[in-house]
């Protein structure tokens, strides 16, 4: 096993997030459904180990995104769908933090989506888990809990376009290294996360199995960024 994969949090170059993967996620947010895979790139300094506090900037309406990511293992490009699961090393279960209110702004003006995803803790992490533990990553389980209530609960199976089709797409488009990270969309149910809100998610496979979970608090951020509509 890569060691660098394994430790890609404090490795990895680059976060690749695929948007409107879902059509259930598509719908809620009346977007378009995309001819190929549509992604957005966030930075790595956006990741928050499990236990950690979300930091909700001034003005921000922050909705959560609850996503399984692949860990690339051994980098590539123009990676073909059939080589593409040679060059995963495991998965992960993350957070596409996300400030809606910002988010819808730019979108009106054509620009942009950096900063609506990239702020400090965006991207609530868990564990490397590898590529071993799971024997089919379209059967898992995505759900998210608000102060016990559930708000997302998924399966990989709905994915639009799925994993090899991914690492081909974006492979084709810029080189993965090893320890990138490639969040493949989230599921329905999407919504706010409010300062004091205790945020669990889970990832399982189809025997109910959890593999991960990841738990982190909501707070208000008082410094930094101020969003003025």
């Amino acid at each position: 096993m890569s060691v660098l994969a394994a430790q890609f949090v404090r490795q990895g170059k680059k976060i690749v997030a695929i948007g409107r993967n879902y059509s259930e996620h598509i719908k809620e947010l009346n977007n378009a459904r995309t001819k190929e895979p549509f992604f957005f790139l966030k930075p790595t300094t956006s990741y928050l180990p499990t236990g950690g506090n979300l930091e909700i900037p001034r003005g921000v309406v922050a909705h959560h995104e609850v996503e399984l990511g692949l860990v690339i293992g051994k980098g590539g490009r123009d990676i073909s769908q059939d080589d593409a699961e040679s060059h995963i090393a495991g998965y992960a279960l993350a957070v596409d933090m996300t400030a809606r209110n910002m988010q819808d702004e730019v979108k009106k003006k054509g620009l942009p989506w950096s900063a609506v995803k990239g702020f400090d803790t965006f991207t609530p992490i868990g564990s490397f888990i590898p590529k071993s533990s799971i024997s089919d990553a379209h059967n898992l389980s995505l759900s998210l809990k608000i102060n016990g209530a559930i708000k997302q609960n998924g399966t990989t199976g709905d994915m639009i376009f799925r994993i090899p089709r991914l690492i081909e797409h974006v492979s084709s488009i810029m080189t993965l290294e090893e320890g990138d990270l490639i969040l493949t969309g989230t599921p329905s149910g999407v919504g706010p996360v409010n300062p004091g809100d205790s945020i669990e998610c889970a990832l399982a496979d189809s025997t109910g199995k959890v593999l991960d979970e990841v738990k982190f608090t909501a707070v208000s951020r008082d410094a930094g960024y101020q969003f003025k509509p």
